[in-house]
């Protein structure tokens, strides 16, 4: 992995630390550019007062801002909004204790929550445990690209009993009244920021999850990005049929409609395409940005859509003592749960979920 350091300005506390963390990327492999182009890993100092976006050079790129601010109490509150402005995949902040030096370190991700680690006078300590962090984050692939077939056999143009299942659990769920993400965003973001995330994230709006259900050996019907859950209608629109993942081109492939103009299927389609794949057993797949206690979780939180993601999440369910019936934690994330029909996992889960998701 190439990386750049897109210039500290004048903060000299975002100076230390980029001087002190690169010999360790370099120890684990990963090479230093002149040019952001070149590079897949960009860290981006800017003002914490006035944050301001990097140009990205490709969709791949995985953008680490730093900014330096102290003072505030609740580390989301007041870091999220800066991530959003300055277009970061996470953000760095260093609390500053003195002109130079570097108290706590709190870094921000749109779904890994808060992490706060010491930095104990940027010692090599600091240094490994924050590439720990920063690694997994940084080198996962998105799954996002979608491949359109207008292949779809016509007696499914309508849809069939699994598609309406998943319509009727859309409107279940959204009695439920479950939170578009996984903490209450409206109150950290203003409504341009909110606009501005979604279009930085490719999201056409935010939703409270999505579910799935198999069709035959190799398809599965499954909801589309950002839209109204509670009115999974028209197929091809609301409701796509994924027929496999091409590793060449690192897309969702999916059969629709003619005369549909098709929206893309949610960025968990990697996961659920693993699920099946693996466990001929599981009829349906639900996941929602909520929380059951008792239950087994990722021990990193990928960010959402990542071929990594969708592997740690699979091989839980595969190692679980009844992957047909299953429910696993996504770290801060939500849960994804298995079954035999969408009817049969609402009634489990029923009484279970809870709208708070535990943040570590």
């Amino acid at each position: 992995m190439e990386f750049y350091f897109a210039g500290t300005g004048d903060d000299v506390r975002a100076e230390r630390l980029l001087a002190g963390l690169q010999p360790v990327l370099e120890r684990h492999g990963h090479r230093r550019v002149d040019t952001s182009e070149a590079a897949s890993l960009v860290f981006h100092p800017f003002p914490a007062k006035h944050p301001r976006s990097f140009r990205r050079q490709n969709s791949g790129m995985f953008l680490v801002g730093i900014t330096t601010l102290g003072g505030f109490d609740d580390p989301i509150a007041a870091l999220y909004p800066r991530l959003v402005r300055s277009l970061s995949n996470l953000v760095v902040s260093l609390t500053p204790e003195g002109k130079h030096d570097i108290g706590d370190v709190h870094l921000v991700t749109l779904e890994q929550g808060h992490v706060r680690l010491p930095a104990h006078g940027l010692s090599d300590a600091f240094y490994e445990e924050f590439y720990r962090r920063l690694e997994p984050l940084a080198t996962s692939r998105l799954v996002v690209n979608n491949i359109f077939e207008p292949d779809l056999e016509p007696e499914l143009w309508a849809g069939d009993e699994r598609t309406r299942g998943i319509g009727q659990a859309g409107r279940f769920l959204a009695e439920l009244d479950l939170l578009p993400a996984v903490f209450p965003i409206e109150d950290v973001l203003s409504p341009r920021e909110l606009r501005q995330l979604k279009k930085l994230y490719g999201i056409g709006g935010l939703s409270y999850g999505n579910f799935s259900a198999r069709l035959d050996d190799r398809r599965f019907w499954m909801s589309a990005s950002g839209v109204d859950k509670s009115r999974l209608e028209i197929i091809g629109r609301d409701i796509l049929l994924v027929k496999g993942y091409d590793a060449d081109r690192n897309a969702i492939l999916l059969s629709v409609p003619p005369n549909v103009e098709p929206r893309r299927v949610s960025v968990d389609a990697i996961e659920h395409w693993m699920i099946y794949r693996e466990n001929p057993g599981v009829r349906a797949i639900l996941h929602v940005h909520a929380w059951t206690d008792g239950i087994r979780s990722t021990e990193v939180t990928y960010p959402c859509g990542t071929y990594e993601m969708g592997r740690a999440v699979a091989d839980l369910i595969r190692t679980s003592p009844d992957p047909v019936h299953s429910i696993i934690g996504l770290k801060n994330h939500g849960v994804t749960v298995t079954g035999d029909s969408m009817e049969e996992i609402l009634a489990r889960v029923t009484g279970r979920l809870t709208r708070s998701v535990p943040m570590t």
